[in-house]
Parts: C-alpha cells; sequence; structure tokens
C-alpha cells in the first residue's frame, strides 16, 4: 500500500480522519492496519472506523483498504460525505459516514480533489487526471465540466465560492489558478504561479480573499478574487524550508487567522499572512512532516494535525 496522505475534516460536532491502508497511530503505542474513515464525537478522544459498504447480498464489503486521496463534506449538510480513493473512484456517504457508495458514471481512478456546492447540495464536482467531473443529481449522472488539454497535467484543488456559488476555482499541477463564473461552463485562469498549485483555500470570512500554496514556491494571497495575486515569500523567508507547502486552514471564528504547515513546520498569522509565528510542536520540526491540518470553527485555538503516522491535538493553539 501506499504511504500517501492522511486527511481530517472539522464539522461543528463532530471530526473525521481520513487514512491510507497503512497503520496510523491515535494514542502513543496503539496502532491499527485499517485505512479509510475513521470518526470521533469528543475532539479525538475516542475513534471508530466507519467504512462499511452494502451489498444486495448481504455481503460485508469495506473501503478500509482503499487509500484516501481526497475529501468533501456538503456545506449544508453534515450527513453528506465523499471519500475520493487512489485508483478506485469516488465513495459517498448520506448518514455520516454509517454507509458508503460508490459513485456510478464516474471511471475507478484516483479522485484528486472533490467539491459540493454550498447553495445546491446535488451539484457535485470531481477532479480526475487533466478532468472535472460534475454531477446536478447527487451522483446519478455526470458530465465533464472541465478539460485540460495537456494530458500530463492534474487538478489538485477545487474551491467553490460561499458567497457566490457560481464561482468555481481549481488549482493544476502546471501552476494555474482557473476560475469559472458559471458553475463549470466556461472557464478562466486567473493566476499562474511557475509551480504546481496544491491547494485552493477561500477565508471563511471573505470571500474574496484567496489563498493558494504551491508546491516549492510559498504561499500565494488574493484579497480581489483572484484579479491580482501577492506571494508571501518575503513574509516567511525567517523560516527555513518554509517555501515547500504541505496545507494551509484559516479560522472561522478568528478573521485573519492561519495556520499554515511547511517543512520548517507549523506556522500562525493573525494578520492574513502579513505577519507569522512558529507553533511549537510535540516532535521536532524536521522529524513531523505534516500532512493536513484542521482548525474548529468555533475555536481557532482548537487545532489538529497529523503526519506520516500519528494525529495530534490542541486546545490551547
Amino acid at each position: 500500500m501506499q504511504n500517501h496522505k492522511f486527511k481530517i475534516y472539522i464539522f461543528l460536532t463532530f471530526l473525521l480522519f481520513f487514512t491510507t491502508a497503512c497503520s496510523v497511530s491515535f494514542k502513543s503505542g496503539e496502532t491499527g492496519n485499517d485505512g479509510g474513515v475513521y470518526a470521533s464525537a469528543n475532539q479525538g478522544k475516542l475513534w471508530k472506523q466507519m467504512a462499511l459498504i452494502p451489498t444486495v447480498t448481504g455481503s460485508a464489503k469495506s473501503i478500509a483498504s482503499l487509500d484516501n486521496y481526497s475529501l468533501a463534506m456538503d456545506p449544508s449538510d453534515d450527513e453528506a460525505i465523499y471519500f475520493g480513493s487512489l485508483d478506485n473512484g469516488l465513495f459517498y456517504s448520506y448518514d455520516r459516514a454509517k454507509e458508503w457508495r460508490v459513485a456510478e458514471g464516474l471511471e475507478r481512478k484516483t479522485v484528486t480533489a472533490v467539491a459540493v456546492d454550498p447553495d445546491a447540495k446535488c451539484i457535485i464536482y470531481a477532479a480526475m487526471e487533466n478532468k472535472i467531473y460534475k454531477s446536478t443529481d447527487c451522483n446519478r449522472a455526470w458530465e465533464q465540466a472541465y478539460f485540460d488539454n495537456n494530458v500530463e497535467t492534474k487538478i489538485y484543488s477545487i474551491a467553490i465560492d460561499y458567497y457566490d456559488s457560481r464561482n468555481v476555482y481549481i488549482a493544476t499541477s502546471r501552476g494555474e489558478v482557473i476560475k469559472s463564473p458559471d458553475r463549470g461552463t466556461s472557464w478562466q485562469t486567473v493566476g499562474r504561479f511557475d509551480d504546481e498549485v496544491k491547494k485552493i483555500v477561500i477565508s471563511p470570512n471573505d470571500s474574496r480573499v484567496l489563498f493558494v500554496g504551491t508546491d516549492k514556491k510559498s504561499v500565494w494571497r488574493s484579497l480581489d478574487g483572484g484579479v491580482n495575486w501577492v506571494s508571501l515569500e518575503e513574509n516567511l523567508k525567517t523560516f527555513k524550508d518554509s517555501k515547500k507547502f504541505r496545507d494551509l486552514a484559516m479560522s472561522q471564528a478568528e478573521p485573519g487567522v492561519i495556520f499554515l504547515a511547511t517543512d520548517y513546520g507549523l506556522l500562525k498569522s493573525s494578520d492574513q499572512g502579513n505577519t507569522w509565528s512558529q507553533i511549537e510542536l510535540i516532535t521536532p520540526e524536521k522529524k513531523a512532516v505534516i500532512n493536513s491540518i484542521a482548525v474548529s470553527p468555533k475555536n481557532a485555538k482548537e487545532i489538529y494535525y497529523v503526519t506520516n503516522t500519528t494525529f495530534y491535538s490542541s486546545e490551547n493553539g
């Protein structure tokens, strides 16, 4: 199995942890060999694996052996969760991960990104290789919404403007941010960064404020919906190896608060990226490759991160 990545996602009252099908530790000395999805309703103290796939014959199937690549939750319905797998297509659950079903109509390939329209829950976008697929009927049928002429291009991230969900952004391995103003009917490039763009994040406090993480050329910020971009590399220069991006999360509870994971370690900004400070980690910075960060929507001091093998949480920022 590949040691690919782990993801965490918080939605108000519960925490989801998506893993690859290899060993991960939740507490010191405790490890497991199952992948898939784990859920916690008590801030990560106790976990339960959620991997069942029901069948017409009643035989037990599971996503526990699948490697995760992407995940998304319906912003308007915390029962609806989407699991993008490595080489096995898209799976979804409409009962908070109790049971999973495969999204028919999509190829069984790697789903590199998935997103749900915040205003129309049956509109889902899924990225596979150099294409974006769109469903308007809750996974029953899919159509191609975007195609990149370069077959080597990968789409790594999808972000939807919660203020105006017609605006859809995608990030590519070619170093572009591409925007659709009409839910995927037409597209235009709004940013070029000369490096792979790994993630797009829309500020939960102002949807005109965008951040993109590039593979090795730091983080960029736009304050006007992608019209203009500014590199934050100079603001991060005191932190060695901070140009190598791992993940970024923003606080909904405290506007302007950002958490950034890099090869340096975990950093925090309270002013939308103008200045940064180091967050002390339990593990030494160079020994902790952080794959994912999450911050509570209710409390900016409640943060979570995962390394290749271990889940960590903090209640004091």
